[in-house]
C-alpha cells in the first residue's frame, strides 16, 4: 500500500518495532555505563556537528542570561560592551568577554584571566562576575591587564533546567589535557565518582568547544594568574606556583587536591601559572554585598603581592603533597 508517496509494510513495521523495544530493554544490562555515556555523547555530537559557528549574538546572550539570572540584569549584560572571544559553544552561543587593557600612563604588573560559570548550575559564579565587572569598569586603573569571561558554559547553564556540564554532559572542569589523561580520568570517574554522570570527563582530552577554546585561549594571552569561580563549597582552593592568599573575604584557603583533566592541574601544575578558584559558600545564592567588596579588594592585594614577588615557587611538590588527598571528588 502507498499512502502519500511512502511505502507502507505492516507486517515489517511491527517486527522492526517489536526488535527495536528488546534492544531497548536489554541495552542497560548488556552495556556499560562508560559505554552507554559514550553512545549518549556520540548522539548529541551527530545532532551538534553544525552548531560551532555562532547562531546568537551577543545582545540575544544577554537576554537569555538576563531571564535565567535574577541579579544580572539586562542592562548590566548589554552595557557591559562585551566581544566576542572566536570561542564558541556545542550549542552555537558565543562565549563572551571583557577587556579591561593596559591605560597609556602606566604598565600592568601581571595580566589577569577571570572565569566564571564553568559549571552551568553555579548560577553565583556567574553572577558575582558581573558585579566585579561593575567595580573594574569604575575603577580600572591600568595596574593590571583583566580579561574577564562570565560565562564559560553557557549551554549548560541556559539550558531549561541548568546542569554542571556542557550539552554533550560532558564536565568542562575534568576535560582539560593532564599526565596519563586517559587512563588517569576514566579511572577517577569510574572508581572515586561511582560514575557519577556529572563528573563524566569526555571520550578524550579536549574534546569539547569550550575547553578547546579555553586552552587556546590561555596560550594567546598568557595570563600570569587564572581566577576561576564556582560554587557551592565556601573556600578557596589554589593550584601552581607562588603563594596562595590565605584568605580572601570570607573565604579561607582549604586546598582540595588536583584531579585528572581539572583546569587547577593543567594550568597551575602542568603550565605553571598560579590558579586561584573561589568557592563560593551557595550555587543559587548571592554572598552579601559585603561579602562580594571584601572578596575582591583582598584579591586585588593579593594579585600586588603577588606581582611584586620576584621568585616563582615551583609547584612540584604542591603536587606531590596534594595528589595524596584525592580520596573523593568534592571540589569543583
Amino acid at each position: 500500500m502507498i499512502k502519500n508517496g511512502i511505502k507502507s509494510n505492516s507486517g515489517n513495521m511491527l517486527k522492526k518495532s517489536c526488535i527495536t523495544a528488546l534492544v531497548s530493554f536489554l541495552i542497560p544490562f548488556s552495556v556499560s555505563a562508560n559505554e552507554l555515556a559514550s553512545v549518549a555523547y556520540q548522539n548529541v555530537s551527530l545532532s551538534s556537528s553544525n552548531s560551532l559557528s555562532p547562531k546568537l549574538g551577543v545582545d540575544d546572550l544577554c537576554h537569555k542570561i538576563a531571564r535565567k539570572l535574577g541579579s544580572v540584569t539586562l542592562s548590566d549584560c548589554l552595557g557591559s560592551n562585551f566581544s566576542e572571544s572566536g570561542g564558541v559553544s556545542v550549542e552555537g552561543s558565543p562565549i563572551l568577554v571583557k577587556e579591561y587593557p593596559p591605560l597609556a600612563s602606566r604598565k600592568p604588573k601581571s595580566r589577569v584571566l577571570v572565569l566564571g560559570g564553568i559549571h552551568g548550575d553555579e548560577y553565583s559564579s556567574v553572577s558575582i562576575v558581573f558585579k566585579w565587572m561593575k567595580t573594574l569598569d569604575r575603577y580600572h586603573s591600568g595596574m593590571f591587564h583583566w580579561k574577564v569571561v562570565p560565562l564559560v558554559n553557557p549551554d549548560g547553564l541556559l539550558r531549561k533546567k541548568s546542569q554542571r556540564m556542557n550539552s554533550r554532559g560532558v564536565d568542562l572542569n575534568r576535560n582539560f589535557p593532564t599526565p596519563n589523561w586517559e587512563d588517569k580520568s576514566n579511572y577517577y570517574w569510574v572508581t572515586k565518582t561511582r560514575k557519577n554522570p556529572r563528573r563524566y570527563p569526555g571520550p578524550e582530552p579536549l574534546s569539547e568547544p569550550e575547553s578547546q577554546w579555553l586552552a587556546n585561549y590561555i596560550d594567546e594571552f598568557k595570563p600570569d594568574v587564572i581566577v576561576s569561580i564556582h560554587a557551592p563549597y565556601g573556600i578557596l582552593d589554589f593550584d601552581g606556583p607562588n603563594h596562595p592568599p590565605k584568605k580572601l573575604g570570607h573565604l579561607h584557603l582549604n586546598v582540595l587536591g588536583t584531579y585528572p583533566g581539572s583546569l587547577g592541574n593543567y594550568a597551575g601544575i602542568q603550565k605553571e601559572i598560579p590558579v586561584v578558584t573561589i568557592e563560593l559558600p551557595y550555587a543559587g545564592i548571592m554572598p552579601t554585598g559585603r561579602q562580594i567588596r571584601n572578596i575582591w579588594v583582598d584579591l586585588v592585594q593579593w594579585l600586588k603581592r603577588e606581582a611584586d614577588q620576584p621568585v616563582k615557587v615551583s609547584p612540584t611538590q604542591q603536587v606531590q603533597n596534594k595528589d595524596v588527598i584525592q580520596t573523593s571528588d568534592n571540589a569543583s
